[in-house]
């Protein structure tokens, strides 16, 4: 029989606590503390702002409405003695004071790396010297025209052989589809190709799940958890196999297990192969081509898994919230629709030609600043972890303390109207096209989807690039209705999910 966690129960005994006082303090005005608890969370003895923490768990990245009233900054100040303080910022000066100029303050240091285990020593848990060499080798081969040939061909025939086709089979038969669930199995299937794995073709009829995508799925959760919860408790249940820190452990099985074989395959394909064709997937890269020494096994797992949530999940993430912003948003879509039909016209047999060139592609400036638009309301990354290594002083007069920890929430800065004026909430391409009709760049700091200052994301281009070149295969086939009455809400995780998914139906164009 299944053991509750200790998260859940201290979860239980919190909202306990909080019930039991709420009671007890009768002369308060029910309404005035339901406002004061969610607009100006309670530093509670001993509990610290960790009981409004609770409450606010299942939209713990929306605090749009407490942010602007401490000013952009709020010191959170968790339970006595659990080292749970931090300070929540989305100050675009502090930004860019922490990411740019104090960059060398600013790591992820040894608590994030210890939170983040799972992903070794790899680019997203690295810093200085080896973040340096690892961007290096990234760079090289993000501008290395034989990679990224291999990747556009990976996204262009999953898309034309595979995604295009089961549209055309959902469209026929009626089908209410999981947009979500279908986006994260593209850009799963892609990522893997792009590795230089064998094809897993999670993306069928019958959509069969992936253990790797399984693992990384439960890794996302106990990642957040996490970060809720005092690290002695999630320290003890990881000794005992407990909860979260249980499914963590067999994900980390699952990750050594596959990666290992895809590290193999291709050590042995490099061997008997010369391999000096047109195309270079990362692995081949990794171990003929790259900067890094050694290329140890451990080291191109630690690659494989980070380089497989970044481009899986950020990708899928954003063509979710894209397409259910245009359902909400018709005339963004109408525009779109005439921009692609004045730059891009269908001369050709949708089966016959080729795809769009990048040069096209960039003629799309309306759905460019969608894209932007969608992603500075919904970021697919939406929180940023650091912690400094000697004390400091914001540029908003907070002091840091040295290995203080620092969190930017990227989701409530997005629409915070300090930041981007009264019109914050509302989804407005508009503002990403400058007066002379070209696309109209916003400081990292401020738009910082794409992280900033020597951090700044290497894959922005490719990325954008493959959403540009699904986006517009879809629009230019298909009509994509939402389904009615579902509810929509992000999921509090690594990555900022739909948690319920996007039901939709497809008719042909």
């Amino acid at each position: 029989m299944a053991s509750i966690s200790l998260f859940e129960a201290s979860i239980v005994f919190f909202s306990f606590l909080i019930f039991y006082l709420f009671l007890i303090k009768k002369p308060f005005d029910y309404i005035l503390i339901k406002k004061t608890f969610q607009s100006y969370p309670w530093n509670w003895p001993v509990l610290g702002m960790f009981p409004g923490l609770l409450v606010r768990l299942n939209r713990i990245y929306d605090g749009v409405e407490v942010l602007e009233n401490y000013n952009m900054t709020l010191p959170f100040k968790g339970p006595w003695f659990t080292g749970m303080d931090i300070l929540v910022t989305v100050d675009p000066a502090n930004i860019h004071h922490i990411m740019t100029s104090s960059y060398s303050n600013y790591i992820k240091g040894p608590n994030f790396q210890e939170v983040f285990e799972i992903f070794g020593n790899g680019l997203l848990n690295s810093d200085s010297e080896r973040c340096n060499n690892l961007r290096k080798c990234y760079q090289a081969m993000l501008h290395d025209q034989r990679f990224q040939t291999f990747s556009i061909f990976a996204t262009r025939s999953k898309l034309k052989d595979e995604l295009l086709p089961l549209f055309d089979h959902f469209a026929d038969e009626g089908t209410v589809v999981d947009f979500q669930d279908v986006f994260r199995r593209f850009t799963f299937d892609t990522s893997i190709i792009t590795i230089g794995a064998s094809d897993p073709k999670s993306l069928s009829v019958q959509m069969a799940n992936d253990e790797f995508v399984n693992a990384l799925e439960d890794v996302e959760v106990a990642i957040i958890y996490r970060h809720m919860m005092p690290r002695f408790l999630w320290k003890l249940q990881k000794k005992m196999g407990l909860g979260q820190e249980k499914k963590l452990i067999e994900a980390d099985a699952v990750f050594d297990r596959l990666c290992g074989k895809y590290v193999t395959d291709k050590r042995d394909e490099i061997r008997h192969h010369s391999n000096n064709g047109d195309f270079v997937d990362l692995l081949t890269f990794f171990i003929k081509f790259g900067l890094l020494e050694p290329i140890d096994d451990k080291l191109l797992r630690d690659v494989i898994v980070g380089f497989i949530l970044a481009a899986r999940d950020t990708i899928a993430s954003t063509l979710t919230w894209f397409f259910w912003l245009l359902s909400e948003n018709p005339n963004v879509l109408t525009k779109i629709h005439q921009e692609l039909q004045e730059n891009l016209p269908r001369s050709r047999n949708s089966q016959e030609r080729s795809p769009y060139d990048l040069a096209e592609l960039d003629k799309l400036v309306y759905l460019h600043g969608a894209l932007c638009e969608s992603m500075r309301l919904y970021p697919p990354v939406p929180f940023q972890r650091r912690s400094a290594i000697k004390p400091d002083v914001l540029p908003s007069g907070h002091k840091v303390d040295a290995n203080s920890t620092i969190m930017i929430f990227v989701y409530a800065m997005g629409k915070m109207r300090a930041v981007w004026g009264e019109d914050a909430l509302e989804f407005k391409p508009e503002r990403w096209v400058s007066a002379t009709g070209g696309i109209r760049h916003e400081p990292s700091h401020k738009f910082f989807s794409f992280n900033a200052g020597p951090r700044a994301c290497l894959g922005k281009n490719m990325a954008m690039t493959q959403l540009k070149t699904v986006v517009v295969e879809i629009l230019q086939n298909y009509d994509i209705e939402v389904v009615k009455g579902q509810k929509i809400e992000p999921f509090s995780g690594l990555i900022l999910h739909m948690k319920h998914g996007l039901r939709v139906t497809f008719s042909k164009r």
